[in-house]
């Protein structure tokens, strides 16, 4: 991209992806599509979903939700939620989780036990609820990704890429950036009298970060998704496949470090900002505004802006009837000859069709063109 860009760093890691958020620009990648084990960076999907249904008000943060003996009995983290006991009363005892404290036990101390009983909660079987997830990660555009269960316990037919788990860390603050904010940089909790860390080492080394998930399974290796701020970039990490809960760190550091000391973002155009006039054939108007439909946003290798090139491109022939936010082009941005960024352009107005003189006039000059 230019030619006084240092590399990106060698890591000590199975397959990595360093993602800018504001822009969706990949700054570094190796073995991205390369099928993994996700281990616990499954419980982003968990979590996912889980903040969904509480949007769609399937649930409450302050309801409760049974515990059933699998959820209970399940192997490997916990946050050691507990079956409802048959002389509790919920008038003067707490015998159930929370929704929220079983958020936090996911979140936080990566309890397996929290995700089956949320996934039992939304879906009433985490079978149900593993359809969810793989329906969701299709939406999402996770076209290497099947889920077999909420806890990322491993099974064969349970696999990612670091692509793809860079795609939902970003849905995930993208679409639930309240509850992202309120959760994912909490170092501590305590449930049931018992205190655990937050696995992110990071968020007591680097005050850039303020999240995400870490994984390990024998076959996965430790795994750590990383996100951290610096002014208006966010940066978004997914390092896989390292020895040691350290080496997930450290490496994860690197990365981090790589794109914000060598790349900067800046945004080009606001929603709704004009970004070029485009010609309109057969239309009440002969020009129209085109601009982009959300903030546009541009990364790239620092002190290299004034030598980005813009180009647009429309689509020809642009003939009315024009519908307000209906795609009519595209820009795209270079550096060195190379795409940094392409986005589509839509209608910032809508166009009438003209009267049959005009549809006429510029039917003769479409035929001479």
């Amino acid at each position: 991209m230019s030619d006084t860009l240092p590399p990106p760093p060698t890591l000590a890691a199975k397959a990595y992806l360093l993602r800018d958020f504001g822009s969706d620009t990949i700054i570094a990648q190796q073995g991205e599509h390369e099928r993994i084990e996700p281990a616990s960076l499954t419980k982003l999907m968990t979590a996912y979903l889980s903040f969904k249904a509480l949007k769609n008000g399937h649930l409450t943060l302050t309801q409760t939700l049974p515990v059933s003996l699998k959820a209970w009995k399940t192997e490997g983290s916990k946050m050691f939620i507990e079956p409802q006991k048959k002389d509790c009363d919920p008038q003067q005892a707490k015998c159930l989780p929370t929704v929220d404290e079983l958020l936090h036990g996911m979140i936080i101390q990566s309890g397996n036990d929290a995700c089956i009983t949320l996934a039992e909660g939304i879906a009433v079987s985490e079978e149900a609820f593993a359809d969810l997830m793989n329906k969701e990660a299709a939406r999402l555009g996770m076209k290497e990704t099947h889920f077999m269960n909420a806890t990322g316990l491993p099974d064969p037919n349970h696999y990612t890429t670091v692509y793809d788990l860079s795609l939902l860390a970003s849905a995930l603050i993208r679409d639930f950036p309240d509850q992202y904010k309120r959760l994912y940089s909490i170092k501590e909790y305590t449930y049931n009298k018992i205190t655990q860390p937050n696995r992110n080492s990071l968020l007591w080394v680097d005050p850039a970060v303020d999240g995400m998930k870490t994984g390990h399974t024998e076959g996965a290796g430790y795994c750590l998704i990383a996100s951290a701020k610096h002014g208006d970039m966010r940066l978004i990490s997914v390092v896989v496949g390292t020895p040691s809960e350290t080496a997930r760190a450290t490496e994860s550091q690197k990365l981090l470090n790589y794109g914000f000391q060598f790349y900067e973002a800046r945004m080009v155009y606001k929603t709704g900002q004009a970004v070029s006039k485009l010609r309109v054939w057969k239309g009440h108007d002969e020009m129209l505004s085109a601009t982009v439909a959300s903030d546009l946003t541009l990364t790239y290798p620092k002190g290299q802006y004034d030598k980005i090139k813009a180009s647009v491109t429309s689509t020809q022939p642009l003939i009315a009837p024009i519908a307000k936010g209906q795609q009519v082009g595209s820009i795209q941005f270079s550096l060195d000859g190379k795409t940094l960024l392409k986005r589509s352009l839509v209608a910032s107005e809508e166009v009438a069709v003209a009267g049959i003189f005009g549809r006429l006039w510029d039917s003769l000059k479409l035929m001479l063109r």
